[in-house]
């Protein structure tokens, strides 16, 4: 194992993929707990979708990926957030809007200029070889942005998760909150989707915080182990498609589901036992009770 790893040290593409993937990671984990109690796991296949119809664009016009898609999913998750505040739309129909549109779009612009070229299958399917210096920067920026949000602003995070009209109430800014955390996180579904690609990005947000919340019931908990969990997963991931020459995005998918159907066990386990617990108990009260009554019968 350690050789292994030590020989994918020695590339540097991988380094960056590794450094990059586990930044991107952590994020997405972060948000991925607030955006999944609140039910808007799905913003992140939804922004997937709307950042590869701006690179398609990007790439038949000849521009910077980045520097095009990062704006235009800003936008998206902007102009959803206030589709769903204004009560208009549900959040699920208004993600499921957006999505299939940019979608469309991008497969149409594919389609009529470039073709199925590297670049866009790359962003589609994903990439080890796409991670570049400026995406790792870039990467290392939005972390310390994310964790300086959950380090200090954890109580009003919290508040706005669970009880907006509380958090209203307690003198939060809801809105602010929730323009940054969308805006947090289509930074990060664009970087993510470098390297899991479109179809596979919305992983990475909704597995580690589901996986926590199988055995957590804290807040704290869950944001701490699903951090935890995203990075240990996708550096197995990204060891797993080294060993098996699988494609990264998909090889740190299986490694999540795996995790999850362990965690899944484990409260199942927890729970049957509880059960039979509780079972056990409630008939030695019934066996003591039915005791008491036939020694007050006997004469």
């Amino acid at each position: 194992m350690i050789g292994i790893v030590a020989e994918m040290l020695s590339y540097p593409f991988l380094v960056r993929a590794l450094i990059g993937g586990i930044l991107v990671s952590l994020c997405a984990s972060l948000l991925g707990v607030s955006l999944v109690l609140k039910r808007y796991s799905m913003i992140g296949d939804g922004l997937s979708h709307v950042s590869f119809g701006a690179l398609s664009v990007a790439v038949a016009v000849g521009w910077s990926p980045l520097s095009v898609s990062i704006p235009v999913v800003v936008l998206a998750a902007f102009f959803l957030l206030r589709i769903t505040e204004s009560g208009k739309m549900k959040s699920d129909a208004a993600i499921a809007v957006i999505s299939a549109s940019a979608l469309a779009i991008g497969i149409i612009v594919t389609s009529m200029t470039t073709g199925m070229t590297t670049d866009v299958s790359s962003y589609m399917f994903g990439s080890i070889l796409a991670m570049s210096r400026e995406d790792v920067a870039l990467a290392a920026a939005l972390s310390l942005i994310v964790l300086g949000l959950f380090l200090f602003c954890y109580n009003k995070v919290f508040a706005v998760t669970f009880d907006e009209s509380f958090a209203r109430a307690t003198g939060v800014r809801v809105s602010r909150y929730n323009v940054l955390i969308a805006v947090l996180t289509a930074v990060t579904i664009v970087l993510g989707m470098r390297m899991m690609g479109a179809m596979l990005i919305s992983s990475l947000i909704i597995f580690p915080a589901l996986t926590a919340m199988q055995l957590l019931k804290s807040f704290r908990g869950v944001v701490a182990v699903s951090g935890v969990l995203s990075v240990a997963g996708f550096f197995a991931g990204m060891v797993l498609s080294y060993v098996y020459s699988t494609p990264a995005g998909a090889s740190v998918v299986v490694v999540d589901l795996a995790v999850f159907l362990v965690f899944v066990g484990i409260r199942m386990g927890r729970e049957r036992k509880r059960k039979k617990g509780e079972a056990w108990r409630a008939g030695e009260k019934d066996r003591k009770r039915a005791g008491r009554e036939t020694r007050a019968e006997r004469p």
